[in-house]
């Protein structure tokens, strides 16, 4: 089977979806953004080719893919990055070949059109409207009510996402939504955030996951001195969380999701309600494959590909444990000048830690505005949940990353 896999070098879990792709038996060709000497050796070594092309030239990029096809049979177009999704469903239609069409694809891109389509199912979503225009954002506003949370209708993860709470706030925010085309604007939920992901075969999900955010997303974005926590949890039967379960496959079926990899967000109020959030249609981004590969003993990576090229799913998921991440901000700008407390640290939880990634001394901080992975990544897993979450603590207390 060929497959086409569209930005396999970026972001950073691309190589590893790439590659799972080639050990599942799929010759792999690749087109992206820049040369093929740019690209990790993870994904130089799964591709079978490779051919620079501009993603954001939709009209180019069809063109480039319609000369390869006249060469080379394509079996299946693939694609985790959000921005193109909906040029994965175009080149799909453009050669004829199975996979979600531009209007499957539409109502996990669009958060408007994706809130109308689960409130015909009956599902608890946000009050919500959309606007392309300051006024049309100021009406949506009244009908919304405070607080509320203004985002883009076609965005990822928490970029140009603000809380609002008065006019005021509004007219702060306004400005710097100058370079988003369109916006959703919604119900603020108080809550926990938590996330629902899955693999699915013909409708049928074969594996889930579900993990929340320590604190909020919205908190830990404009809170420099956060070190925020993504936490997999191992007991997804927990009644305090069954409700986003089943919210979860009734937001599948309402969106008739076929095959491949999604990623839910929702909330859980603290009386217990559960309120969607968002959906996307491609794994999850952020080092949560990751997260959830050490909680539940498995290889999501590899499921989603047999999903892709196979129509099946084999792996098997363990709950062995809770997993969780700490992206670790440096204090301070420039470089990174010392590295504080990790010693005594790794003396007492060493053998629940899964990944420590750090940056060097010497190695220029990077903008956390621009990356929740910021200056390091510390994973680390434990059967226990209250353990698990104290552990994170400490990583994000007494691991000190000093910049100068």
């Amino acid at each position: 089977m060929n497959v086409l896999m569209i930005s396999p070098g970026y972001p950073s879990e691309m190589p590893l979806f790439t590659r799972a792709l080639a050990r599942v038996g799929a010759n792999v060709i690749g087109i992206g953004d820049g040369p093929q000497d740019g690209l990790s050796e993870i994904a130089r070594e799964a591709l079978a080719a490779y051919v620079p092309v501009k993603l954001a030239d939709e009209q180019g990029v069809i063109a480039t893919v319609r000369e390869i096809a006249a060469k080379t049979r394509i079996d299946r177009v693939a694609c985790s990055w959000e921005p193109f999704m909906i040029l994965a469903a175009k080149l799909r239609e453009a050669l004829g070949i199975p996979g979600m069409t531009v209007a499957e694809t539409i109502p996990f891109r669009d958060k408007e059109i994706m809130k109308q389509r689960l409130d015909a199912a009956g599902i608890r979503t946000p009050r919500h409207a959309s606007s392309t225009s300051v006024q049309g954002v100021r009406d949506a506003v009244a009908t919304v009510g405070y607080p509320l949370v203004v985002k883009p209708i076609a965005g990822a993860g928490s970029a140009d996402t603000y809380r609002v709470n008065d006019e005021a706030e509004l007219e702060r925010v306004l400005p710097r939504l100058r370079n988003v085309t369109e916006v959703s604007v919604e119900e603020f939920i108080e809550g926990d955030d938590f996330t629902f992901d899955t693999v699915c075969v013909d409708g049928e999900v074969c594996m889930y996951h579900m993990a929340f955010y320590r604190p909020r997303a919205l908190i830990a974005r404009d809170n420099e001195w956060v070190s925020p926590q993504t936490v997999s949890i191992r007991d997804v039967d927990d009644p305090h969380v069954s409700n986003g379960v089943k919210m979860g496959y009734d937001v599948l079926k309402a969106l008739d999701f076929k095959t491949g990899i999604t990623h839910m967000e929702w909330y859980r109020k603290p009386d217990g309600e559960a309120v969607f959030g968002e959906i996307a249609c491609r794994a999850p981004g952020a080092k949560l494959v990751d997260l959830h590969n050490y909680s539940g003993d498995c290889d999501l990576y590899a499921g989603w590909a047999e999903a892709e090229c196979l129509g099946r799913c084999s792996q098997t998921v363990q709950r062995r444990y809770n997993s969780v991440s700490i992206f670790k901000r440096a204090e301070g700008q420039g470089r990174i000048q010392s590295i504080e407390g990790l010693e005594p640290l790794l003396a007492e939880i060493a053998p629940h830690v899964c990944v420590l990634d750090l940056l060097p001394v010497g190695a220029p901080r990077r903008n956390w505005k621009q990356t929740l992975l910021s200056d390091g990544t510390v994973i680390l897993r434990h059967p226990d949940l209250q353990r698990t979450l104290e552990m994170a603590d400490k990583v994000g207390t007494n691991l000190r990353m000093r910049a100068g």
